[in-house]
């Protein structure tokens, strides 16, 4: 075998190239599942605490409306870990009034274990008592 023939050889180069890029690849692609999976906790929590504010406006007359409110918010929710979800109601209960559901849930995105991005997660909706 020559010399020249040995350096012109490109086999094993496709291989090594690859070795390279694959880590920034698969970094990349855990970014996107991460951020996927925040983009649902929030589509979740937006429309858990749009039932909970639809419950509070139809339930003044309970007797624990804000109880009711704040269970179907967690009922709805339930996909969340139920210990890190905050849910508050505010209404004076009087028909003609608004009610207001706000729920907050931390999140946090890591890549390789670590922490890229933390914060909490925040929905609130109003709606007139009934």
């Amino acid at each position: 075998m020559s010399i020249r023939k040995i350096t012109h050889d490109e086999s094993g180069q496709t291989m090594t190239e690859f070795a390279i890029v694959l880590p920034v690849l698969v970094v990349f692609l855990f970014g996107v599942i991460q951020f996927g999976i925040l983009f649902n906790n929030y589509m979740t929590l937006t429309d858990a605490v749009r039932a909970g504010a639809r419950e509070a406006a139809v339930s003044r007359n309970d007797a624990d409306p804000t109880g009711a409110a704040t269970t179907a918010v967690r009922n709805s929710a339930s996909d969340l870990n139920q210990s890190n979800l905050t849910v508050t109601v505010n209404s004076p209960w009087q028909a003609g009034t608004d009610v207001t559901v706000t729920a907050t849930y931390p999140w946090s995105i890591k890549l390789l274990d670590w922490v890229i991005g933390s914060g909490t997660l925040s929905s609130k909706t109003t709606e007139r008592v009934e």
